[in-house]
C-alpha cells in the first residue's frame, strides 16, 4: 500500500486550500470528503448571500467573480468547482472517514479508514493527516423530547415548503432571523423562540431593523427569554408555560466542531471551548503529524473561524510539511 505525504479530511474551502498548497510544494496528498464538494456550502439555504466580499473567499489565486457586492451560494459552488478543475485536485467525494489511527511507532504511518456511499471500506496510509472537517454538520442539540420528529430540522433550505405553514423557529442569530424573514415573505406564519432578551448582536446590521420591525408590528411573533422543553407532533412547549402550534420546527441554534472524533485519535481538547490544542505556528496538534485547519479549530467558538481566515491555514501546514520533508 502506498504511503502518501498527507491525507486531508474534508473538501471545504480550507481543505481545498490545503490541497492546493500541498500540490505547490510537490507533496503527495489526497482529499477525502464525506459529502459533495464544499458540502457545507451546498447545504446552506438555497437563496443565501454571503456576508463577506468575494475576494475574501478566494483560494489558490483564482478570482471569484460576481456582479453583486457579495457572492451567492450558487456562485460560491460554481467557483469551488472551478478551483478543483483548474488545479486538478485529487478529491474523493461521498467517502466518510470513520477512523484515524495514529502511528504505532517511529517511522510508521497514520492509517485512515473510510466508508464509501456504496458500502465499500477503504484503508489508506499517510505520514501526516489534516483534519478540515468544519462544523456545519454538528448542530447544537436542544436535547428535548421530540427533537427527532420528522417535522423538526436543524437546517433550513428554502421558504417555499413552508407556505401557509405555522413554523416555529428556535434561535435569534443570523440563520434564524434570515429564515424567519424569508418564510414570512413567502406566506408562512412564523413564531420565533429566543432564549435571550433580544436578537443576537451578530445579526447583520441591515437585517436587524427588518426583523425588529416585523416583530413590533406583529407579523412575526417572538417569545424572548424562553426555551423549548418539548416538541410534539403539532405543537411546541416552552418553559414559560406557553404552547405554540407548529407544523414545522426549525432549530437554528448554531453548530460546532466534533471534539469526540479528535479525542479518539488522541487530540487534547480544551474543556471550556471544546477546541483542539494545537501549535499556533503550525496548526499541529499534540499528536505529531496530525494537523487541524479551518472550522476544525473552532470548537464551540464558531464565530472565530470563517472562510476568510481558515483559507490560510493550509499554506502554513503545507510549508511545515515541505520543510520537514527536506530535512
Amino acid at each position: 500500500m502506498p504511503v502518501r505525504d498527507v491525507i486531508i479530511v474534508g473538501a471545504g474551502p480550507s481543505g481545498l486550500a490545503t490541497a492546493i498548497a500541498c500540490k505547490h510544494f510537490n507533496l503527495d496528498y489526497q482529499v477525502i470528503e464525506q459529502g459533495s464538494l464544499v458540502d457545507a456550502i451546498a447545504r446552506f439555504p438555497i437563496n443565501m448571500v454571503f456576508f463577506t466580499t468575494p475576494e475574501l473567499m478566494e483560494i489558490g489565486g483564482i478570482p471569484l467573480t460576481t456582479p453583486f457586492d457579495k457572492p451567492t451560494r450558487a456562485e460560491a459552488l460554481r467557483y469551488y468547482r472551478k478551483v478543483v478543475d483548474t488545479f486538478q485536485l485529487q478529491v474523493s467525494l461521498y467517502e466518510k472517514v470513520v477512523a484515524v489511527h495514529p502511528p504505532d511507532g517511529p517511522g510508521q504511518p497514520f492509517v485512515v479508514e473510510s466508508h464509501t456511499s456504496r458500502g465499500a471500506t477503504r484503508t489508506r496510509e499517510a505520514r501526516n493527516v489534516v483534519l478540515a472537517l468544519g462544523y456545519y454538520e454538528q448542530p447544537n442539540m436542544l436535547n428535548v423530547p421530540g427533537e427527532d420528529l420528522p417535522h423538526v430540522s436543524h437546517f433550513y433550505r428554502e421558504a417555499h415548503h413552508h407556505w401557509r405553514q405555522r413554523v416555529v423557529i428556535v434561535g435569534g442569530k443570523n440563520s434564524a432571523v434570515e429564515a424567519a424573514l424569508e418564510i414570512h415573505r413567502a406566506g408562512g406564519h412564523v413564531t420565533m423562540v429566543i432564549r435571550s432578551s433580544g436578537f443576537g448582536e451578530s445579526v447583520k446590521y441591515w437585517v436587524k431593523p427588518d426583523i425588529q420591525n416585523r416583530v413590533n408590528e406583529g407579523s412575526i411573533a417572538a417569545h424572548f427569554n424562553a426555551n423549548v422543553v418539548e416538541i410534539r407532533a403539532s405543537e411546541v412547549v416552552l418553559d414559560t408555560g406557553v404552547t405554540l402550534p407548529a407544523e414545522a420546527v426549525l432549530l437554528l441554534t448554531g453548530y460546532r466542531a466534533d471534539p469526540e472524533f479528535m479525542r479518539k485519535i488522541g487530540v487534547e481538547i480544551h474543556e471550556d471551548t471544546q477546541s483542539p490544542k494545537y501549535n499556533v505556528d503550525t496548526y499541529e496538534t499534540n499528536v505529531p503529524g496530525l494537523f487541524v485547519a479551518g472550522g476544525q479549530l473552532a470548537g464551540k467558538r464558531t464565530g472565530t473561524v470563517f472562510i476568510e481566515n481558515g483559507r490560510f491555514h493550509g499554506e502554513v501546514i503545507a510549508k511545515t510539511l515541505a520543510s520537514r520533508a527536506q530535512q
